[in-house]
């Protein structure tokens, strides 16, 4: 006979302990597809993060950075070319799910365009674009991801403090290498065949 602290379930003995305090349930693609549509959802080591879009600042600094760097890297005009940058795509990287603002592959690491709802690729380039709600999650859950994942550069843009921060995979972690602030008008990597105006990415 089973004692009191222990139960049989499915075959398996179980404690009272357990029972009381399961191992939390891994989400699923199912739970992030749950999810309202006014939420921006990521599934990061297992967890469900649901996340409110930026807002209008947000939007304008990711939307003119896109624009800027798409027609140079993408489009090949009055840059060189290369690349293929896309906002907001959805990554699945090792059981992970992530929803950069912007992130970049070279063309020899993407070759062309995958017809394809998500990317199991890792990018080259990463983009976010931090906001109150995000930025913890940010710096502190997704830039070590990015950095096991493989991708090169990680760009964090903080609309507010209007601050553009670079970093640089170095080994296993990033090395912050450059950090440009208000209307400077900059040359950053990977992209630094071009020059950006950063006091576009605020202006209102």
């Amino acid at each position: 006979m089973l004692g009191a602290a222990q139960l049989l379930f499915r075959g398996e003995l179980l404690s009272s302990a357990a029972m009381v305090n399961p191992a939390p349930r891994a989400a699923t693609y199912a739970d992030l597809e749950a999810l309202p549509e006014h939420l921006v959802g990521e599934i990061i080591d297992g967890e469900l993060i649901a996340s409110p879009f930026g807002g209008s600042l947000h939007a304008l600094a990711s939307t003119v950075l896109g624009a800027e760097l798409g027609r140079a890297f993408c489009c090949g005009l009055g840059g060189p070319g290369g690349w293929i940058i896309l906002d907001e795509p959805e990554l699945h990287l090792s059981g992970n799910v992530l929803v950069p603002d912007l992130a970049g592959w070279r063309r020899t690491t993407l070759p062309e365009l995958p017809d394809a709802p998500n990317f199991t690729v890792r990018p080259d380039w990463a983009c976010e674009i931090l906001s109150p709600s995000t930025a913890v999650l940010d710096r502190h859950r997704k830039l070590p991801i990015y950095a096991k994942e493989g991708v090169g550069h990680v760009w964090l843009v903080d609309p507010k403090a209007q601050l553009l921060e670079i970093f640089r995979l170095d080994g296993e972690t990033y090395r912050a290498v450059a950090s440009f602030a208000e209307d400077e008008n900059i040359r950053a990597e990977p992209f630094d065949a071009i020059e950006l105006e950063l006091g576009a990415l605020w202006a209102r």
